[in-house]
């Protein structure tokens, strides 16, 4: 591989055994937009790539959290007018495009199912920088030429960009005709964690955890390592998941993000969750197979030395060029592979645990494991004007200048002002709000006595820069107080658990006494006296059992209520 400059642009240029292929990148992702502009990165790229229609070469693009880049593959005349066609797009977008195109990309996510990384992103981040990848594509309504032309201009700039080609050499004529403009350095990723290691509850059968690590061959190594402790402890020896998989996200900063995850059947996901933190309890106190670890050297220096001669490397230089990291030699990445010990595993190993957020199985708690629960709602509300629920008795929406509550029972939400990342707006008063940590709050005009009177103060106090407009709702769809039976049923489900506690504590001592009773009399000489006795112990422990797993389930509901709250 050699780096050149090609019309201003740093390029890296290695011959490929397979067919040739070339790329364009820039530093500009998904972790750049704000909330309420989300989509905006994939909007460019799409329209970008409209004028190729379909081609007799493969070509395509990509819009990662930091990069955006153009990739094709075919002959040296067809590589030089994509990059070249690629470029005059940006410089005058289709605009005429931009409605169908809006449209193709709503149909576009709405046939992709989400990942399991969009939740990790959004309770590990919030709804800002690298958390947004966690969010459907909401400002796409609100963006028009104007505010396309000007991401353009900022972030589809020479000095934002690099370009790769896997080829003996340059194709002839190769122009590459950009504006001017400085390199833009991805942002530092956020974090609405208040401690780690972490934990929340999620709603599939799947356990998943991710951890930020120093980005180094090393951890790369221990993030195969890990796949391999994983599939041999939960499905060959206990067999318990079928799908276990681990992945390696190198970041700009010198970081990487390591994401594992097991599924479960519903009734082995406490197994599941045991035995997924067992093997990483293990790793972390040094129980590290040496066999894997060499077994895992050994794939990764021949994945890259063969990725080398196909010219698979070169995308990961041309981003390391386009975001200012330093070149990285192939023999010197194998030397530090080779030199990866068991010990330097258990050291990542201990890092990644103490950065880590696990998402448990079907609503579980992790809390018996020293995990931290994330937030799931605020600490306290605003100050302002109450206006009561129709619905549930005492809970309130709270509207102040600093910014808006929801308060039920000990539940808190809060959004400020000066913390919306977006807020959708419907024509019939309807808002949702979601702040920067992520916490969402609802405010529905039919649904809290007096608020529809508040909505114009809420609307002037959220920036401008926030707001997307939506489409108005069918009547159908605007939320309307349930009938009191169902309002009292609802009231119940989040003081269900303190009403069962109440009951269960008496229950209790009640139960104590009947098993002493039970016992004093258990050896009585009269046989109709010791029956008695028996029944009376198996009918208090029934009655504990019983009440005893009634709170559980109670508890659950509730956590799964608070949850929502936040995703």
């Amino acid at each position: 591989m050699r780096r050149i400059e090609i019309d201003g642009i740093p390029a890296m240029v290695g011959p490929t055994t397979g067919p040739m292929h070339a790329g364009l990148a820039f530093r500009v992702g998904q972790a750049d937009e704000t909330l309420a502009r989300r989509g905006i990165t994939h909007l460019v790229e799409h329209l970008a790539l409209h004028t190729f229609g379909v081609a007799d070469h493969h070509y395509n693009g990509t819009t990662t959290p930091e990069f955006t880049y153009f990739h094709t593959q075919g002959t040296a005349d067809e590589i030089a007018a994509f990059l070249a066609g690629v470029c005059r797009s940006l410089r005058d977008l289709p605009m005429h495009r931009l409605d169908v195109e809006k449209e193709l990309l709503r149909t576009e996510r709405n046939g992709r199912q989400g990942g399991l990384g969009d939740s990790m992103a959004l309770w590990r981040h919030g709804a800002r920088d690298y958390g947004l990848t966690g969010y459907p594509e909401w400002g796409l309504p609100a963006i028009g030429p104007e505010e396309l032309r000007a991401w353009v201009a900022t972030y589809f700039t020479r000095g934002n960009a690099a370009l790769w080609i896997a080829a003996d050499d340059v194709p002839a004529g190769l122009t590459l005709d950009l504006p001017d403009g400085p390199s833009r350095p991805a942002p530092r990723p956020s974090s609405a964690l208040p401690r780690t290691p972490a934990w929340f509850p999620g709603s599939s059968g799947t356990v998943v955890w991710d951890a930020v690590v120093p980005r180094q061959p090393a951890s790369g190594v221990f993030t195969a390592v890990l796949e391999r402790s994983l599939m041999r402890s939960l499905r060959q020896e206990q067999g318990l998941s079928y799908s276990v998989n681990t992945d390696y996200d190198p970041r700009t900063d010198g970081t990487a993000l390591i994401t594992a995850a097991a599924d479960s059947l519903p009734e082995k996901r406490g197994a599941v969750l045991g035995g997924f933190l067992d093997v990483l309890a293990a790793l972390r106190f040094g129980q590290v197979d040496e066999k894997d670890v060499a077994t895992v050297i050994g794939h990764r220096v021949d994945e890259l030395s063969q990725a080398e001669e196909r010219g698979g490397r070169l995308p990961g230089q041309a981003l390391n060029l386009v975001s200012g990291r330093p070149m990285e030699a192939l023999e010197q990445i194998l030397a530090e592979i080779r030199a990866v010990t068991p010990e330097r595993l258990t050291e990542i190993a201990g890092q990644a645990w103490s950065t880590g957020l696990l998402m448990t199985p079907g609503g579980r708690s992790a809390d018996w494991a020293g995990l931290a629960a994330a937030p799931t709602g605020s600490h306290a509300a605003v100050q302002g004007h109450a206006h009561p629920s129709l619905e549930s008795k005492g809970a309130r929406l709270v509207v102040g200048n600093d910014g808006v509550s929801i308060i039920e029972d000990t539940d808190v939400a809060t959004v400020r002002f000066d913390q919306v990342s977006a807020m959708l707006a419907w024509p019939d008063g309807g808002r949702f709000l979601i702040g920067a940590d992520g916490i969402t709050l609802r405010v529905e005009p039919t649904l809290y006595g007096g608020s529809a009177a508040a909505i114009p103060h809420l609307d002037a106090r959220v920036p401008a820069a926030a707001r997307v407009n939506q489409p108005p709702r069918s009547p159908d769809n605007i939320p309307r107080p349930e009938p009191q039976a169902q309002a009292k049923a609802r009231t119940g489900r989040s003081t269900g658990p303190i009403i069962m506690l109440a009951v269960f504590i008496p229950l209790m001592l009640v139960s104590c006494l009947l098993g002493s009773v039970s016992l004093i009399t258990m050896n009585d000489p009269d046989p109709d006296v010791r029956s008695g006795s028996v029944f009376l112990l198996i009918f208090g422990l029934a009655l504990t059992v019983g009440f005893g797993f009634g709170i559980v389930a109670a508890i659950r509901r509730l956590r799964a209520a608070r949850q929502a709250r936040r995703s």
